[in-house]
């Protein structure tokens, strides 16, 4: 029945194939329907689909087959479209031997024997072992020592990688996920990886103050693995902060951490990575004043601070000043601190996404006014401005599916308004349902759980960071004075 089925829905691609199903269905060659197959794949009117099971080792080698008879080759697809690095345009990049090197790097690995291990994947030319290639990203030359084709965790060392090949390269100095790899005559960017930033943090310390060092080297080696994964040093309370992009992705790091790198650690509860805003402009004037006997201290500075206009993220900083009330070469330090106060923000201590700032009066002293005087007035006139714009604390939302059996609908959507969920909307899968909403990350700690104590574990979810917004004011009281709390208590 479903052979007819398969035959059914590759015929309009090969009608020969039709009349044989009517005429001799065992006149019907493997090859025939393959390349049927092939031709309904490309034409994406299909996805083929293989049972298997990667932790059984079962089906794996069929689906290795079938991608290579089904999906296309490099030649089957448009050329690629990359960005030079000199004049901006567009390069077509052909899949081509005799074209100058053009790689994308898309994973770092660690191996215990080879050392670091960057997998590439060749878009077009050849790199021969023991080589040079340009990295567009970090504006340097690359020596690759070795190259390898890939098997699982064993590595088979090969002279050369062609065009559509993918393998792995040792010998680098500073690659990193993302980086175009390519020939110093042809210097172009391939379209990037966009890497989400953290939502969610654990303070990690190891069980044994012997394994301080070896922790800081393991985890050195996953962030350089990892782009999502971030640590950071609380300067609050001296804590060393794991941030990732969920419970499950941390989960996975810290099993590493005790299986790789026999590294046995305390976690602390989870922490949501909350972010300040300003939300109206002040304006303001800082005169900063230190007389420690012998040459003192003197900065003064009046700027406008306030959220930017175009929705851009960083700080956008706008020099108004005329007639040299503060001298040029004082400019860039009070820029320089006022980026460095974007990282406590006035509420919370939480970082700021983006904000403006335009500097556009002040006076200095001849003798007292240095670089290090504007940066600390500009520090110390942020925390005093901020606080006057309507700042706002805002938390990670995160994009949540759930599939679950019909029965069990009301009782998910019900549980997820309690959490605060916005519902999306719902959709039918087969015999399930497929409920989205938009779930403030801080109530779906342990979220997977009592969804599976509510459908009797036949419901699976998924989510993904979605973007940022306003907590609800009782809320964000709650969570200021929780964080107030913590500074007292340290």
């Amino acid at each position: 029945e479903y052979r007819g089925k398969l035959l059914e829905a590759v015929a309009e691609y090969d009608e020969s194939l039709i009349e044989k199903y009517f005429e001799n269905p065992e006149s019907i060659t493997e090859g025939e329907i393959i390349a049927a197959l092939r031709q309904a794949t490309i034409g994406m009117a299909i996805v083929p689909m293989v049972c298997g099971s990667s932790f059984k080792n079962k089906g794996v080698q069929t689906m290795l087959d079938y991608v290579m008879e089904l999906l296309p080759s490099p030649i089957d697809k448009d050329d690629i479209i990359a960005t030079s690095v000199d004049t901006g345009a567009d390069v077509t990049i052909k899949p081509d031997e005799s074209e100058p090197f053009t790689a994308l790097a898309f994973k770092i690995a660690t191996d215990p024997f080879v050392g670091r291990l960057c997998f590439i994947r060749a878009y077009s030319g050849v790199l021969e072992s023991g080589s040079y290639v340009y990295n567009s990203r970090s504006e340097n030359k690359e020596r690759i020592s070795r190259v390898f084709q890939m098997h699982a965790n064993k590595q088979n060392q090969i002279e050369r990688l062609s065009a559509g090949d993918i393998g792995a390269v040792v010998g680098f100095k500073d690659i990193k996920t993302g980086d175009t790899l390519c020939d110093e005559k042809r210097r172009v960017i391939l379209e990037s990886m966009v890497f989400p930033e953290p939502v969610i943090g654990y303070a990690i310390e190891p069980k044994k103050q012997a394994d301080v060092d070896k922790l800081g080297m393991a985890i050195a080696k996953l962030v350089e693995e990892d782009p999502t994964l971030r640590v950071n040093t609380d300067q609050e309370t001296g804590q060393t902060i794991l941030r990732g992009m969920g419970e499950l992705h941390l989960e996975i790091i810290i099993d590493r951490l005790k299986r790789e790198f026999k590294v046995e650690i305390n976690q602390g509860a989870p922490q949501v990575a909350y972010k300040e805003a300003l939300t109206s402009s002040v304006e303001h004037k800082e005169v900063y004043k230190k007389q420690t006997g012998g040459r003192g201290k003197f900065a003064d500075i009046v700027f406008e601070i306030g959220p930017r206009d175009d929705g851009k993220e960083g700080l956008e900083f706008v020099n108004d000043i005329v007639g040299g009330a503060v001298p040029r070469e004082f400019i860039p330090a009070v820029q320089k601190g006022f980026d460095q106060a974007m990282v406590n923000g006035p509420l919370a201590g939480y970082p700021l996404d983006s904000m403006k700032v335009r500097l556009f009066h002040g006076s200095y002293h001849d003798v007292d006014s240095d670089s290090l005087s504007f940066e600390l007035a500009a520090r110390i006139g942020f925390k005093e401005a901020a606080r006057k714009c309507s700042p706002q604390l805002l938390e990670p939302i995160m994009g949540v599916e759930v599939v679950t059996p019909d029965e069990f609908t009301g009782s998910v959507t019900g549980d997820l308004n309690r959490r605060r969920g916005i519902m999306k909307g719902m959709d039918t899968r087969g015999t399930a349902q497929v409920i989205k909403a938009d779930v403030p990350l801080s109530e779906l700690f342990g979220y997977v759980t009592d969804l599976r104590t509510i459908t009797s574990g036949r419901a699976a979810a998924s989510l993904t960071f979605a973007h940022y917004s306003q907590v609800p004011r009782n809320l964000a009281e709650k969570v200021i004075e929780e964080v107030k709390g913590v500074g007292a208590g340290k």
